[in-house]
């Protein structure tokens, strides 16, 4: 458990943030973590919380607040921890161990760089102590006068503790680091007189005069323009010593030696043997020399999902380079993703202690000491220090190297962002082996030969074992020990998705294990999301359908996604979708039982919602294909499409993951989502309608008939009917096109009705049956107009339009069209495109060439802008022919 008051006020577990809850309790806490062990009075807080006006129950507010403290720190272990809140009368008082705020470790570390007698060490103390800041102090707190008074004390002692470091870095000639620490604080503080005084002597000394003075000149400007002052002895000194070019003598402080004789003869290896059968990653290799050589004092990340072989690929090229750490090489296994306690820093600093040389009882008791020590041994050494295996950044950096000519080498399941941003870490990913690779992996446990004998199963079972050189490793013993066995017949064997886990599991290693311990270290609400993950019902997802699936708010799901994609267990395939890999896939399968059952029903109610938003967005003014179930369970928030092309491309993205919906649906006894589903993505279906959507109509039908819905099976079977006609299965398409008025009828739905009747009256009209498809088309018309719907009127009266072109009835064609214009949604750009080519070719019959030409070219424009391209494609051809008097 940590204390945060150097940024937003947070109580920080294993499992994340504790949720505070109201600013009034964050407050309150803050109150009581400034004085920690010291009894706080109720008027202290009431001041704090309200300042001159607190509200007349005040102190039955207080009490509530401080309950509900209490409760939450004993609901996440505070007791553990040595932390209670207690009550004295009328005060509260927070008791705890002071090292668990990271005020009191910041102060603490300030306190120690300050008797540091070498300047390096007090360089790294001091950036350990600014590493604890994650922006101003107490925010998210009530704005009143003793927060706000707090808040500027701990800020003047960062800022104090900035220059410090500015000035050790120029104990150390490193006048041009001094600068640039120095400057952005100024760019902030620019009243700060002792601030600017520093960044001038620092841009002097790294050459920079002119900046120098200028900055000297900035700052006497603003001191008169805001303040109506004169520069301070600070300020006028530092301008002098600029004019006069002369050093102060204190950078001419030379560090005195530290480390001990016998660490200086001594040369540690602590690195594992060597990992055996390695294989490929020649590009990682490269970008790994790449970083290690580019910089000073190096951090470098390896970085990937469970099983992917960073620790394998970390100790070859160690092996490969220890030539260039004639120092040593240092070894941890920080464990961070086991079932054994990782080791703490002080533990690890003393086993790297010992390997310099220090005897024994010259090892520090604490951590922080032994940190001091070690960096000062590493100062100057050319030394590799590996990090296996590291859960966060905060266990890293007590274990980082002095000096410029260490390297340290990280290995880690997650991303460990922090680490990158706190001290320039360049990560080094891996991902999962290409086939080539993976084939040469096997290779190396089976034998050339016998790879080489089935190269295509050789290929499937890389796919199969999805790249992962453990599972890869994990199948080559399995047949190794089978001689007997062909590749094929392994391959066979994993092709099965159920047992495909187990087959990968080798006594206690395999790719099930190194999930769950990548799972098990999660924070609650992001392991909670990977286990209801394993009830989608595609391969990737938006961050709306994981909200649903989890139960949780959109912005909760994708800060919870991007922990699993930080964790390499999810990857975001493009902007806003994610994807496990396969592997990954059924382990999230695995544990679906453990996710909540209702997971599943929301997502299904969630496709419904979203369904029907991008179905207006798609076809503006349309008839919704359907009515929400009346016990839906409405989504936390329902995407928005700003225009067709986005329903279009989430009709795209969500394809497979809408037909597994489907069949899960149906399987759980809900067939009246299952035939919702099935016809939700029409426009899609329209647009590109000889797309094999028949067996998902098809189960869609099954399910509309299962409910005895008679409404559902009009529109169900008037699709079917209509795609199976567009593939040329005319037989097939009229059962279910004769079927579909009747259903409509019966239910009693007349804009199911018309849109039924048109169907079939269009198939038999390109049958040759005129005659009853007029009829049908005439009918159409005449319900779509008792309805009033204004897009099933537009539909039918261009289908009769359509139909009176085809027998040479031009005016009635035009007519139709012409009474149609008024109907069209302003929105509904491509429905307006097919009404001005219906239009053109009218005129066109009609001998009025000029205006179909007018027709026909602004149909064009409609068409391009609405990526109609079909019908731009049509008015152009058809102009061209105009054109040539055809």
């Amino acid at each position: 458990m940590e204390f945060r008051l150097l940024g937003s006020v947070a109580v920080v577990t294993e499992s994340g943030d504790v949720p505070l809850g109201p600013v009034k309790r964050a407050t309150l806490l803050a109150v009581l973590l400034l004085r920690p062990n010291t009894p706080v009075s109720v008027d202290r807080l009431t001041e704090a919380l309200w300042e001159h006006e607190p509200p007349l129950h005040f102190k039955t507010v207080v009490q509530g607040h401080v309950s509900r403290l209490r409760a939450l720190l004993a609901e996440h272990g505070a007791r553990e921890y040595g932390v209670e809140l207690a009550t004295h009368g009328a005060a509260y008082e927070l008791q705890m161990p002071e090292s668990l705020a990271d005020a009191h470790r910041f102060e603490e570390l300030v306190g120690l760089a300050r008797v540091q007698r070498r300047p390096a060490d007090t360089v790294r103390m001091l950036r350990e102590a600014l590493a604890c800041w994650q922006g101003p102090a107490l925010t998210g707190t009530v704005r009143s006068g003793p927060l706000e008074a707090a808040a500027a004390g701990l800020e003047d002692l960062r800022l104090s503790a900035v220059e410090a470091l500015a000035q050790a870095y120029g104990q150390l000639g490193e006048h041009g680091r001094a600068a640039a620490v120095l400057r952005t604080e100024a760019v902030a503080h620019p009243l700060r007189e002792s601030l600017a005084a520093a960044l001038m002597l620092a841009l002097g000394r790294s050459g920079r005069q002119s900046d120098a003075l200028n900055w000297y000149h900035r700052t006497r400007r603003l001191l008169s323009e805001e303040l109506g002052v004169d520069p301070g002895d600070a300020l006028t000194d530092a301008y002098a010593t600029l004019l006069k070019a002369a050093e102060p003598a204190e950078s001419a402080v030379t560090p005195a030696p530290q480390a001990p004789p016998a660490a200086e003869t001594s040369v540690p290896e602590l690195l594992p043997r060597p990992p055996r059968g390695f294989t490929g990653r020649r590009a990682e290799l490269a970008a790994l020399t790449a970083a290690v050589d580019g910089a000073d004092a190096p951090v470098c990340l390896v970085t990937g999902p469970a099983g992917v072989g960073k620790t394998a690929f970390a100790l070859h090229w160690a092996y490969q380079r220890r030539a260039d750490f004639p120092d040593g090489r240092l070894f941890a296994d920080l464990r961070g993703f086991s079932d054994t306690p990782a080791p703490d820093a002080g533990t690890v600093l003393r086993e790297f202690l010992l390997a310099l040389g220090v005897p024994a009882p010259r090892v520090p008791e604490t951590a922080a000491a032994r940190g001091a020590l070690f960096r000062s041994l590493t100062e100057g050494r050319r030394l590799l220090v590996v990090l296996d295996n590291a859960r966060s950044s905060e266990q890293v950096r007590p274990l980082l190297p002095g000096g410029d000519h260490c390297a340290t080498l990280v290995t880690s399941r997650d991303r460990l962002g922090g680490l990158v941003a706190s001290d320039a870490a360049r990560p080094v990913p891996l991902g999962h082996l290409p086939a080539a690779d993976s084939a040469a992996l096997l290779a190396s446990v089976l034998g050339e030969d016998r790879v080489a004998a089935e190269p295509a199963a050789a290929e499937r079972l890389a796919g199969l074992c999805d790249g992962l050189p453990l599972a890869l490793r994990v199948t080559a013993a399995r047949l190794a020990g089978r001689p007997q066995w062909t590749l094929a017949a392994m391959g066979h064997e994993l092709a099965d998705e159920q047992g495909r886990l187990a087959l990968l599991n080798v006594e206690d290693t395999g790719v099930s294990a190194a999930l769950r311990l990548t799972v098990q270290q999660l924070p609650e609400p992001a392991a909670r999301m990977f286990r209801a993950l394993g009830l989608h019902t595609g391969s990737d997802l938006d961050r709306f359908a994981a909200s649903a699936l989890a139960g949780t708010t959109p912005a909760q799901a994708s800060a919870d996604l991007d922990r699993l994609a930080a964790a390499h267990l999810l990857t975001e395939s493009v902007p806003g979708r994610w994807t496990p890999h396969d592997l990954v896939r059924l382990y999230a399968r695995h544990l679906a039982p453990q996710a909540d059952p209702e997971g599943l029903r929301r997502l299904l109610d969630h496709y419904l919602y979203t369904g029907l938003a991008a179905d207006a967005a798609a076809e503006p003014g349309s008839q919704p294909c359907y009515s929400l179930p009346a016990d839906a369970h409405r989504p936390a928030s329902t995407r928005e499409f700003e225009d067709r092309s986005a329903a279009f491309a989430w009709y795209e993205a969500e394809r497979p993951a809408l037909e597994g919906a489907v069949a899960a649906a149906a399987a759980l006894g809900l067939h009246d989502r299952a035939w919702r589903l099935a016809l939700v993505q029409w426009p899609l279906m329209l647009w590109r309608i000889t797309d094999g959507w028949t067996p998902l109509l098809e189960a869609g039908l099954a399910s509309a008939e299962h409910v005895g819905d008679l409404d559902a099976q009009s529109r169900t079977c008037a699709l079917l009917g209509w795609i199976l006609h567009e593939e040329g299965r005319d037989t097939e398409a009229l059962v279910h096109l004769e079927r579909a008025p009747a259903l409509a009828a019966g239910a009693g739905d007349a804009i199911s009705e018309a849109i039924a009747h048109v169907n079939l009256g269009a198939v038999l009209g390109g049958m040759g049956q005129t005659g009853r498809a007029g009829e049908l088309m005439s009918r159409a018309v005449a319900l779509a107009d008792r309805t009033g719907h204004p897009a099933t009127q537009v539909l039918a009266l261009q289908h009769l339009a359509r139909h009176c072109l085809t027998s040479g009835q031009y005016a009635a064609a035009l007519a139709h069209t012409a009474r149609a214009a008024p109907l069209v949604s302003p929105h509904a750009a491509v429905g307006r495109a097919e009404l001005q080519i219906l239009r053109g070719e009218a005129l066109a019959g009609l001998g009025r060439v000029a205006e179909a030409a007018d027709q026909f070219r602004s149909a064009t424009r409609a068409a391009d802008a609405a990526g109609f391209t079909e019908g731009s494609e049509r008015a152009a051809q058809l102009l061209s022919r105009l054109a040539a008097g055809r």
